[in-house]
């Protein structure tokens, strides 16, 4: 790489916020034709250094330079002006407007339709997309949306590209084929930045790694000289420990059991459609699927936040119809941990301590509430958690996302559950993070709770679960055990290409009621 032509350069780079640095003094250099990974814990300052090249924010000390000339970037628009474009990890789309409606939307010249879709064609055809430049964005699954982000900036001519988490979504064979897309867009010699915690997908697809720590450059390294150890050993400061281990556990018999269940969605749509499952104490049973196929009402459902048809038991007792509070009433140790934190699952404005308060609250018992042993117990959640915070008084919003989600875990946790309904536990954590959820999980499955952990990293699922249960757009696909399948196998099942419930109709797959079980499934 090095007798390459330099195309971008981040020279000394400082930004701050309120006086804290979220960058400082960073210094990295992107090739022409080239995949440049950015790696770095929460925090690290990799959002923050690609916002300022995409022209979000601008920097407060330093120089970004284009082909060896100062680059003067104030908004997305002058990033363009440079050829840079970026694609968010929350796509910037509008859902009523068409593929080519939200492709030609914002440009500065005046385009006819059939111009743009001759030229929107040739970018796909190009690639290797296949989209239909005429269909809404609401009619499309999110690997599409994410095609039309990619011909979006495509079509303003960059030939610098940025990717945040871009195969956060999809399935394994989607984002094999974003990255053949990826190494083409490199035979054309464009430069590609990609920001991802994928370490595997790291040393698939970069060149070349630059590490951040804290808001500071640590350094960058060619990626077919490092190992996934050492990266993390950089991104980290320390040496960490990459083992994450299925604990073996004698299973119980089901915990909870989902029978016939149907879930809309707000929009009235169907969410889930006639699951069957049940939950065993002592193991942990894995969700895989696209992104908006069921999971979040699925959660819902069976916390008690989201109405339904079918019948839910914990141990025997049907909790149909019953609310939150209600199942908190009779005496089911229910824990959730939702996908959306600081909007489901603790309330932004509050103090860490009244966070914790909301879990044990009772309307019934009054106004009054301990606060005592509440402070107590929020310093022990931040020790044992590790939790960085000003103060047990401060707003949960101003911490960072991973200590957050220790807040969140530690709150749930400690309520001694018998049932933990958790999704994307550690989106977006850092891998010290990360580590640190799983190790939790682990020792509550030791303790005989039933788990139903929804992901989006099928290599975390396969290693970390016992069996995966895979919905595609509601419907259950079967149920196999991780030790039994592979990624391409789910990933087919994820979209709907192999459903074992249908190859497999006498094995019952997934169907909620003992009675249908192997013996040998019980102490599996």
């Amino acid at each position: 790489m090095e007798n390459k032509e330099i195309k971008l350069e981040l020279k000394n780079i400082s930004k701050h916020f309120k006086g804290v640095y979220a960058n400082k003094n960073v210094n990295i250099n992107l090739y022409k034709g080239e995949i440049l990974s950015i790696l770095g814990e929460n925090g690290s300052g990799k959002t923050t250094l690609m916002n300022i090249l995409s022209g979000i924010y601008t920097p407060d000390e330093g120089e970004v330079y284009i082909n060896g000339k100062i680059a003067e970037i104030h908004s997305p628009r002058d990033a363009f002006e440079y050829g840079i474009g970026m694609v968010h990890q929350h796509f910037k789309l509008v859902d009523t407007f068409s593929a080519i409606e939200n492709i030609i939307l914002g440009l500065k010249e005046k385009v006819s339709l059939k111009d743009a879709y001759d030229k929107a064609n040739g970018i796909a055809e190009r690639y290797g997309f296949k989209i239909d430049l005429k269909k809404k964005i609401h009619n499309m699954s999110v690997s599409e949306k994410q095609t039309v982000e990619i011909i979006k900036v495509l079509y303003r001519n960059v030939d610098i590209l940025i990717l945040d988490e871009p195969t956060a979504v999809l399935t394994p064979q989607e984002i094999e084929k974003l990255f053949n897309v990826i190494r083409k867009m490199r035979e054309d010699n464009k430069s590609i930045i990609i920001i991802t915690h994928k370490l595997n997908e790291v040393m698939s697809i970069s060149d070349r790694v630059s590490i951040l720590r804290k808001g500071e450059y640590i350094g960058t390294l060619n990626t077919n000289e490092t190992n996934e150890r050492e990266l993390t050993n950089y991104m980290v400061g320390n040496k960490v420990d990459l083992r994450l281990e299925r604990l073996r556990q004698g299973a119980t018999s089901p915990t909870l059991e989902i029978r016939h269940l149907n879930v809309k969605k707000d929009d009235g749509t169907t969410a889930i459609k006639d699951l069957n499952f049940f939950l065993r104490g002592g193991q942990i049973l894995g969700v895989a699927g696209i992104a908006g196929c069921g999971q979040k009402e699925l959660c819902e459902a069976i916390v008690g936040l989201r109405s339904y048809k079918g019948n839910i038991t914990h141990f025997g007792k049907s909790i149909v119809g019953y609310s939150a509070d209600q199942i908190k009433e009779i005496g089911i140790r229910m824990s959730f941990i939702p996908e959306d934190r600081l909007g489901l699952g603790l309330a932004p404005n509050l103090s860490i301590v009244d966070n914790l308060l909301l879990k044990s609250y009772n309307k019934k018992k009054g106004i009054f509430v301990d606060r005592k042993s509440a402070r107590i117990e929020t310093m022990e959640l931040i020790k044992r958690y590790n939790v960085k915070a000003e103060s047990i008084d401060a707003p949960v919003k101003n911490l960072s996302g991973g200590n957050i989600q220790k807040i969140l875990v530690g709150r749930e946790i400690g309520t001694d559950p018998n049932v933990i309904i958790t999704a994307y536990p550690v989106r977006g954590l850092d891998i010290n993070s990360a580590y640190m959820i799983y190790d939790i999980l682990n020792e509550e499955k030791a303790k005989n709770t039933a788990i139903l952990f929804i992901g989006e990293d099928l290599d975390v699922l396969l290693t970390f679960c016992d069996k995966i249960m895979v919905l595609c757009e509601g419907e259950n696909m079967g149920i196999v055990h991780t030790k039994e399948t592979n990624k391409e196998e789910i990933g087919l099942m994820m979209t709907g290409a192999r459903n074992l419930l249908k190859l497999y109709p006498e094995r019952k797959i997934g169907f909620a009621s003992d009675s249908l079980i192997k013996e040998d499934e019980v102490n599996e």
